[in-house]
């Protein structure tokens, strides 16, 4: 019992420690960014944190999934979840700090294509921890078009 409970608390723990620490990194960058134009439909600063926050925790939750379900392939598809979460991380600090817009546009779309390809992987080991990851798909849908709009709208 132990062992799956330091499992959940450290699968946790780190996509919320990736996150805290690359919203630590772009932190300075939010006053500037509130002011570029912004596209239809984008939410409210305030919106940012809770939903990301939200999602972390399911990430680590299906991690922790997989990690526990003792599969044969689930190092190889924890590898691409640890490989999304580097891009995730980037994203932010590229999107942000560097204000690389376009890039970040590219990159989001490497994001999806990893995030696409980590729910298949998951699917074949946990399908509970492959539709934990439907939020995150949807979010990152949803962030793709922002970030876009956001490219375009500031040229």
């Amino acid at each position: 019992m132990w062992k799956k409970i330091i499992v959940y608390a450290v699968s946790i723990l780190l996509p919320l420690a990736v996150g805290g620490l690359s919203a630590l990194f772009t932190m300075e960058s939010m006053e500037k960014f509130g002011a570029l134009n912004q596209p239809p439909f984008a939410p409210p600063g305030e919106v940012f944190p809770i939903v990301w926050t939200i999602l972390f925790i399911l990430m680590g939750i299906s991690a922790a999934i997989i990690f526990l379900s003792g599969h044969r392939d689930r190092t190889g598809a924890l590898t691409v979840y640890g490989l999304q979460l580097v891009v995730n991380f980037f994203w932010s600090i590229l999107f942000f700090n560097l204000e690389e817009r376009l890039l970040a546009l590219f990159w989001i779309l490497l994001l999806l294509a990893l995030v696409i390809w980590m729910i298949v992987r998951f699917s074949h080991i946990s399908k509970t921890a492959a539709y934990l990851q439907i939020p995150y798909l949807l979010w990152l849908i949803f962030t793709t078009y922002l970030n876009a709009g956001v490219w375009y709208l500031n040229r």
